[in-house]
């Protein structure tokens, strides 16, 4: 009992349970502190995000040698093809149930939050886009180069990194998750916006859990291992993804997670869970998708033409990949797509920002928790390939 009492996901839980809680009782004044300590922390986690993408997945190149070209190509197209999938069932999806649904529109009555009273910048070293490229083309590089400087200076690196991340990160993760729905209930997005929208956001979230299903039974057959074995591990970070709504900010837990699965080559882990925690946004476009398909059905009158809707959804997951891991990245990412194939106007594009917004944690925690069966599916890759474990 003590050791569940002292665990992360007990911690992120009350945390999350503390801050709605505050949220409802706190006035303009101690919601100005709230705001400025969310802010500051967030500046914290923000910052650290590329130091621990390059210092896990450059080094995690170099052990596997000649070998990373083609597991990096293998890592991006199962991506791709899980991110365009989520998104074609979520297609079915809503030609099947958007038109039998009554949906409210209303989505006034929101608190602003006061302006934040202390601001800490602190800005990251590079954007993480700027931190993704660089890993992987240090990582190639010194393979190609064989330097062993520079293979021994990421080794070291990382074991900076993974200090930085059990003494820093892991223990500020609630105070945060807190302050974040403390603003949240503060705001009224959780009393006043959610019942509005509950029918589509239970059937998005059914979505993400049927696809996890379908994500795990696919890696568990390929690669001759449990997948329970790796789902087991996800619980903290599935909260934590709750909590701060960001792929990036929950890198840190899915890595001590993923490390603790008994089946996860531990190379892979740490090139494959930073990786896709930028490129793999399943959860994400699934939800986009549905969202967008609802906005057009309530504002236009018509659900768009499946020829259009194939065309979104293979485009959406290109951007995708490129979307940054943050809240609402995914959506802010494509809002070109979403204006320029499926037409929509001021009105649809503010709306869609709002609806998602309520739901982006879940969305999120789907792409976290998918991460962990793309890297079984590279670690069966990796055994039937016969790449050895450096």
């Amino acid at each position: 009992m003590k050791k569940f009492l002292s665990s992360l996901p007990f911690r992120l839980i009350v945390a999350l349970v503390i801050g709605i809680l505050l949220g409802q009782v706190f006035g303009i004044g101690p919601m100005k502190v709230v705001v400025s300590i969310q802010y500051i922390l967030g500046q914290l986690i923000t910052f650290c995000v590329p130091l621990i993408i390059i210092g896990f997945i450059a080094p995690s190149i170099t052990r596997m040698g000649n070998n990373a070209s083609r597991l990096l190509g293998v890592a991006v197209t199962i991506a791709y093809l899980s991110s365009i999938c989520a998104a074609f069932m979520s297609t079915a999806a809503g030609y099947g149930l958007i038109p039998h649904l009554s949906i409210a529109t209303d989505i006034e009555g929101l608190r602003d939050l006061p302006e934040v009273v202390f601001q800490l910048n602190i800005p990251q070293i590079m954007p993480v886009m700027s931190a993704l490229a660089f890993s992987l083309l240090v990582g190639l590089a010194a393979v190609w180069t064989k330097s062993k400087l520079t293979c021994d200076l990421l080794e070291e690196f990382q074991s900076i990194v993974l200090k930085i991340v059990e003494r820093v990160m892991i223990p500020v993760l609630p105070f945060y998750i807190c302050a974040t729905f403390c603003n949240l209930s503060y705001e009224g997005m959780i009393t006043h916006q959610l019942p509005a929208f509950v029918q589509i956001i239970l059937i998005v979230m059914l979505g993400h859990y049927i696809w996890l299903a379908v994500l795990y039974l696919i890696a568990g057959a390929y690669s001759g291992k449990s997948p329970w074995e790796v789902l087991r591990h996800y619980g903290p970070a599935y909260l934590t993804a709750v909590g701060t709504m960001s792929s990036a900010a929950t890198l840190s837990v899915a890595l001590d997670g993923a490390r603790k699965s008994k089946v996860l080559r531990r190379d892979l882990v740490d090139f494959g869970i930073p990786l896709f925690a930028n490129i793999h946004l399943c959860g994400s476009v699934l939800t986009e998708v549905f969202f967008c398909m609802t906005i057009s059905k309530m504002l236009y009158g018509q659900l768009p033409g499946v020829g259009t809707m194939i065309l979104f959804c293979l485009l959406l997951g290109i951007f995708a990949i490129g979307a940054p891991g943050v809240p609402g990245g995914t959506v802010m990412a494509s809002l070109g797509l979403i204006i320029g194939v499926l037409g929509f106007d001021d009105a649809g594009t503010a709306l869609m920002l709002a609806i998602f917004a309520l739901q982006d944690s879940f969305g999120t925690a789907c792409n976290v928790t998918g991460d962990g069966a793309l890297t079984l599916f590279l670690t069966g890759y990796a055994e039937k390939k016969h790449i050895t474990q450096v």
